[in-house]
Parts: structure tokens; sequence; C-alpha cells
């Protein structure tokens, strides 16, 4: 799916420049640390966790007790994997990919 042409301008391109020069799991502990508030990382890390979840057919109810995420915050997660640009997708691939190769 192509990129959202709002989303597209010279910051963001900067800031996705940057997270492709981290070089590892410490290097991006410290830069996110840097760039987001706590409570936006770990509303980033529930959302991956959330996708993880509605992928491997968990419920709402499953869903909610084990990350605390809102039925609101499931529902959005849900249309992105269905309607989205795929990027929850391919990244569960991957990491699914890199579970399988160790």
């Amino acid at each position: 799916m192509p990129t959202n042409p709002k989303l597209k301008d010279d910051l963001t391109d900067q800031l996705f420049r940057s997270i492709l020069l981290l070089e590892n799991q410490e290097e991006c502990y410290q830069f996110f640390e840097d760039i987001c508030t706590v409570s936006e990382l770990k509303s980033l890390a529930q959302r991956m966790e959330v996708a993880r979840m509605l992928r491997a057919g968990h419920t709402y109810d499953d869903i909610v007790d084990k990350t605390g995420a809102s039925t609101a915050t499931i529902s959005r997660v849900k249309r992105c994997l269905h309607y989205g640009a795929d990027g929850y997708k391919f990244m569960l691939e991957r990491l699914d990919d890199q579970k399988d190769q160790k």
C-alpha cells in the first residue's frame, strides 16, 4: 500500500532515517527514551502486543486482561490490521521469521 501523503514530509523523513540508523536494541532504548515519554513508548508497545494477539485469534476480553488496552485501542489496531498500510502485518511476520530462525 502506498504511503499516506498526509504523513510524508521532511521532518517525518528525518525521523524515519534516524530510526533506520539504529544498530541494536540498546540503541533503540536510548533513542526512544529520549524521543518519547514513557507513556508514549508503553502505548506503542501495547499496540504491537494487541496486534500480535489479534492476529493469533485472541478475544477482546483476553487482550484487555493481558495488555490493559481499551476496547477502542483494540478496535483501532484491528482496523489497521484489516484496512491499514500493512505495517503491523509485515512487522509481525518479520518477528515470527526471526523467532523461527533462533
